[in-house]
């Protein structure tokens, strides 16, 4: 099998632990390469790399470094497809949500490319006599990504694009599930004329994270994944004195009001829900119909998820693949079971999912639950796999309520004809993503991504102009010439004359 190495300093290298973990291939449920799993010594060498980098990319100009971001956003479109097969291959998703994926992840350099324009200072003429003023906005340093198996090219792509057209360097420690993406990232970056060490690749485990979170070096960590670890992220980067974007898991309601458009309500519902096999921060995983909306679409639901196409991802008609690994599909499969225990009507149950010629894949069939409560396990944890839930709720106000309840605050979606419900909604919803009649809310590359609550810890949320706030810092500048001096010392605190 193939070893998927470091990148650091510009060359691929093995780890020198000898430590090594299987990736899979979910569909086949068999190891198909292995990836290095990091040393503290590693993360050194490349965090070292990317600090003597820094002075040189530091200073090239923003315009010079939005041409080496161009270059490598050519060649990205040109192998959209090759990053889309190595996604299918070792996370699973289906070859044309893959595609998407890489898609989304391109538009982060995109706007990166345009990121000159936003470092623009501001410039303020004599605020005071012989006194003017203006700001800048400067590179971190060395900053560090750490990213999760669910979107192995997008989020990653959310991060470094953004962080090296700032003016910084960067090292990324990638999923270990599906590692082969950033070793094509790091070699697209550097045809692209992207000079060595200012992009780094170390592979691992929490041995590569810790050591990151701890280097006195690295100014920066960007992360999205779990929740729990998100803290711990979080917590250990800000001890260290780190400045940290944590994003962590998501429990997403969709609320369908009465009048809303059944048809196009059960087919948002079906993509939310089932696309990527659950896999996703922003997938829906709840229903709340209010009045008698459930009646009128569960049947429609139960008829589309019993007759999802689960294939391999690759299959030409594959609505949905496996999920990631053997451990996710028996915990999602508890946990379905525990629902079942609980109380819930089980509608469709996707448990003893076999595909022909695939019989040792992590497959799971589309789930749906009905009649489910707020105090069943299936509606408390995030489930992160193709498992739907509908609640029921007497009104509009009720779904709020239940909704700002959650420990979680990432995404939310109303579907409704009345304008003003969802004027309201959106006013009244604790909750930093909201979709109106759309089931994913995730914002474009120029705006910027991250929820609320225990979906995200740290004070910026992800790319977009809060990416490029986060890895800047703001200077303030005030000057005055000799010739415009006042004569004699000041003891005042300084003001405006």
């Amino acid at each position: 099998m193939d070893t998927i190495t470091h990148y650091i300093n510009g060359v691929t290298i093995d780890t020198q632990s000898g430590r090594h973990a299987d990736v899979f291939n979910p569909a086949l449920g068999e190891p198909v390469a292995r990836v290095a799993l990091g040393t503290a010594e590693e993360v050194d060498a490349a965090v070292r790399a990317a600090e003597k980098a820094f002075p040189s990319w530091s200073a090239t100009p923003p315009l010079t470094r939005a041409r080496v971001l161009f270059k490598y956003l050519q060649l990205c479109q040109q192998h959209t497809d090759e990053f889309a097969a190595m996604i299918t291959r070792e996370h699973g998703k289906t070859f044309a949500d893959a595609q998407g994926e890489v898609a989304r992840g391109i538009e982060m350099v995109e706007f990166a490319v345009g990121i000159p324009q936003m470092l623009k200072g501001e410039f303020t003429d004599q605020i005071s006599r012989g006194i003017d003023a203006w700001s800048m906005r400067q590179a971190l340093g060395v900053v560090a990504g750490i990213t999760p198996f669910n979107f192995p090219v997008m989020v990653p792509m959310w991060m470094f694009p953004v962080a090296l057209a700032c003016g910084n360097t960067f090292v990324l420690k990638p999923s270990e599930r599906d590692p082969s993406p950033s070793l094509l990232h790091a070699r697209l970056l550097k045809e692209a004329g992207l000079p060595d060490g200012v992009f780094n690749v170390v592979q691992g485990d929490k041995v590569t994270v810790d050591a990151l979170l701890d280097h006195p070096v690295v100014q920066a960590v960007s992360f999205v994944g779990s929740t729990p670890i998100a803290e711990y992220i979080y917590s250990r980067g800000c001890a260290a004195g780190k400045r940290v974007q944590a994003l962590g898991g998501a429990k997403n309601h969709m609320v369908v009001m009465p009048d809303a458009d059944m048809e196009m309500t059960v087919d948002a519902l079906m993509g939310a829900a089932f696309g990527s096999a659950g896999e996703r921060c922003m997938a829906i995983s709840v229903v709340v119909a209010v009045g008698d909306a459930g009646d009128k679409i569960v049947d429609a639901l139960a008829k589309r998820t019993a007759a999802l196409k689960v294939r391999d991802g690759m299959a030409a008609d594959a609505e949905m693949g496996p999920v990631v690994t053997s451990a996710a599909k028996q915990r999602i499969e508890r946990l379905i079971g525990e629902g079942v225990e609980q109380g819930a009507k089980l509608v469709v149950d996707g448990r003893n999912h076999k595909v022909v010629g695939r019989e040792n894949g992590f497959f799971i069939g589309g789930t749906l639950f009905d009649h489910v409560t707020p105090d069943m396990t299936i509606y408390k944890e995030e489930i992160f796999g193709p498992v739907l839930c509908m609640l029921r709720a007497p009104d509009v106000g009720s779904a709020v309520e239940l909704i700002n309840r959650n420990e979680y605050g990432n995404g939310v979606a109303i579907y409704t004809r009345d304008g003003g419900v969802a004027r309201e909604f959106v006013r009244q919803i604790q909750v930093g993503m909201v979709g109106v009649n759309v089931p994913l809310p995730v914002p474009m590359a120029f705006n910027s991504f991250g929820g609320w609550k225990r979906s995200l810890f740290g004070d910026h949320h992800a790319y977009g102009p809060e990416g490029v706030r986060f890895y800047t810092r703001h200077k303030a500048v005030m000057q005055r010439w000799p010739n415009t001096a006042s004569a004699g010392a000041e003891f005042a605190f300084p003001q405006m004359k």
